[in-house]
Order: structure tokens, then sequence, then C-alpha cells
């Protein structure tokens, strides 16, 4: 499955993105579609994951409540609505598949290539 992750920018503190991770596989119900992010001189980190019904999400501690991750089968994509963003959720956000509805990127086959948030305070 190849990813492409778009709908990263510049946003205020406070405001909101919509970032979308399309998918070129005719199995994309196949996959669990997670979003990671990556700030520079961090190790990448696990943001939200939904599963291959979208009847399943898990997210980190520090986006529940912001974040939102959905998924429409019908289209091949994934979502990730962020809101109330904080200048701390500035880096480059992946969206991954994976099979295991896991916290652990290393449980992801397929990853995009990225798309950058940026957030003025």
């Amino acid at each position: 499955a190849q990813l492409t992750e778009s709908g990263g920018g510049l946003a205020q503190a406070g405001g909101s993105l919509r970032l979308s991770c399309a998918a070129s596989t005719q199995t994309f119900m196949s996959y669990d579609m997670a979003w990671f992010r990556q700030a520079p001189g961090k190790e990448r980190e696990f943001v939200a994951v939904i599963s291959w019904s979208g009847g399943d999400t898990l997210y980190a501690d520090f986006v529940k409540g912001r974040f939102t991750i959905s998924r429409d089968n019908r289209k091949d994509m994934a979502f990730l609505q962020m809101d109330s963003l904080k200048p701390e959720d500035a880096a480059v956000y992946y969206c991954a598949a994976g099979t295991a509805l896991s916290r652990n990127r290393h449980d992801y086959n397929y990853w995009g290539q990225g798309t950058q948030v940026t957030v003025s305070s």
C-alpha cells in the first residue's frame, strides 16, 4: 500500500487542522490506520489509531479530547481532525497502515512521507 498525507500547514495555537491520508490499495479495509508524529530531535510517537472497521480507536493521552481519527473505507482514506492545537503539537505527521491496532510504530508495515504541522503561539 502507498500512503499519501495532506492537509498540514500553519495554524495558530487554539486553531484546527485536518490531515488526510490517501491509500492506493485495493485492500484498504484490511488495515488499521494510525497517525504518528515526529518533532525535531525526538522519536516518532504514536498519536491515534483506528481499526479497519472504524469501530475501535486508541489515542495518545496528550491528544485525547482534542484530536479525532476517522476513516472512509469507500474512498480509501483516513483523517485526523486536530482541534485546540498547541505549539507542542508541531511536528511532521505520518499515517501508517498495519494490522495490530497498536501504539508501537514497529507494528506498522506501510508509511506515508509525512506532512508538516506548524503551530504558532
